[in-house]
């Protein structure tokens, strides 16, 4: 069976779950497709597709014609939050399985049987003319209107996924829906060495960072406080000599090391199965509220500490899990500023956290704030009794447990399709 596979192009989480899906999938031809930071990281990562198609740089004619001839070829389309691609995949008469590690985040304003309808009502006849029906959704809508044509909907279980679920089941029509624990690499988790000796004192994993507004090098600010904070973290715990902090800012010809107070950052972008050795060896891990990793780290047994969040999605996380240890240690924006003003919507909200960022990052005494409440979080975290960060992996594996994704994949490619 020939598989077009593509992910949102929204930091690493989406493609780090379709490189989760599709190595076990080796039975099969894997064809990714796609731009930005979901094909560099499919380029670091190339053991898990047969072939990759990146469409980066290409115009918006060249793009479209590379991922229809794709999808004629195609037996089945597997998409992680790309609605794009399950529209096509639609349009092209392709099966398709929308994969979703967010389904309960999607904020709507149409109420569902609206949506429904639109999709019910949409013509096929070309992607120009079904993209134009939709056009009065949101982006958010946009995704769930993707999960209501796909033929198959995947969700990874969290906190409001069940009762998502059932407002769809509700409908009486739509995809096929099955609820997952983690979409992780499990065969990557599962080798890991256990046994060598740990390179590093501290891991710092920001993720790929880049989405639809932050970027490398403009809406920074956070990666920019980042930079002014590791030397005071060298100066503030000497227990962390060698530290590595691992994101999409350092890929691509940008690695540094930071150098303070006898102490070294090594500032890089791993590939993924390396990074996943880290975390197995390291014993205090920092990272950004992103659910892949979250999921990756508790699988291999390590109760992280969250740091700041980067865009919304981190602050919707972080309310989720806020009964759980992981979310009362997490660091959070609000204990430097408790009254700044957070929309709550994905993009306003996120440029929000990127001002946030930014002030923080150049006023003196906001800083010191920072770092002091931050220093507070990561001593609160290291005084953890092994007993206690079992204790949190524990609550955290009870909130998201579900159907192994590999089974519900291996299920969903052998069903033969209706005709």
């Amino acid at each position: 069976m020939r598989i077009v596979m593509g992910a949102q192009n929204c930091g690493f989480g989406p493609v780090s779950e379709l490189v989760a899906v599709a190595r076990p999938l080796h039975e099969h031809e894997r064809v990714f497709v796609g731009d930005g930071v979901a094909a560099v990281f499919a380029r670091r990562n190339p053991d898990a597709f047969d072939a990759t198609y990146d469409t980066s740089g290409l115009s918006e004619r060249a793009r479209s014609a590379v991922i229809d001839d794709l999808l004629q070829g195609s037996d089945h389309v597997v998409s992680v939050m790309d609605a794009e691609l399950v529209l096509r995949s639609v349009v092209a008469d392709r099966p398709v399985t929308m994969v979703d590690s967010l389904f309960s985040f999607w904020q709507l304003t149409q109420p569902l049987t609206e949506i429904l309808g639109l999709c019910t009502a949409m013509p096929r006849s070309g992607f120009a003319a079904a993209d134009l029906h939709l056009s009065g959704l949101s982006p958010h809508e946009r995704i769930v209107a993707a999960h209501l044509l796909a033929t198959h909907s995947v969700v990874q279980n969290f906190p409001g996924v069940p009762e998502r679920a059932a407002d769809f089941a509700a409908l009486g029509e739509g995809p096929r829906m099955h609820v997952t624990g983690s979409i992780v690499d499990t065969e990557g988790l599962r080798d890991v060495v256990r046994t060598v000796e740990p390179e590093y004192d501290l891991l710092i994993n920001i993720g790929g960072f880049k989405n639809f507004l932050l970027d490398f090098d403009v809406n920074n600010d956070y990666v920019r406080l980042l930079h002014r904070w590791i030397p005071d973290l060298l100066r503030d715990w000497p227990r962390f000599r060698r530290v590595l902090v691992c994101g999409g800012p350092f890929g691509e010809g940008r690695d540094q090391t930071i150098r303070a107070a006898g102490g070294r950052a090594e500032c890089r972008l791993l590939r993924h199965r390396e990074l996943l050795q880290v975390a197995a060896t390291t014993a205090d891990y920092l990272m950004a509220p992103g659910l892949t990793t979250l999921h990756e780290s508790i699988t291999l047994g390590r109760l992280p500490l969250a740091i700041h969040e980067q865009h919304y999605a981190h602050v919707f996380t972080m309310r989720a899990l806020d009964g759980t240890l992981f979310g009362r240690l997490g660091g959070r924006f609000t204990d430097v500023v408790p009254s700044h003003p957070l929309p709550e919507d994905d993009f306003a909200g996120t440029v929000a956290l990127v001002e946030l960022a930014g002030r923080i990052r150049q006023h003196q005494e906001l800083y010191a704030k920072y770092r002091k409440t931050f220093n507070e979080r990561i001593e609160q975290y290291l005084t953890l009794t092994p007993p206690q960060r079992r204790h949190g992996i524990e609550e955290l594996e009870k909130l998201l447990n579900g159907t192994p994704t590999h089974s519900v994949m291996t299920e969903i490619l052998d069903t033969p399709r209706a005709t």
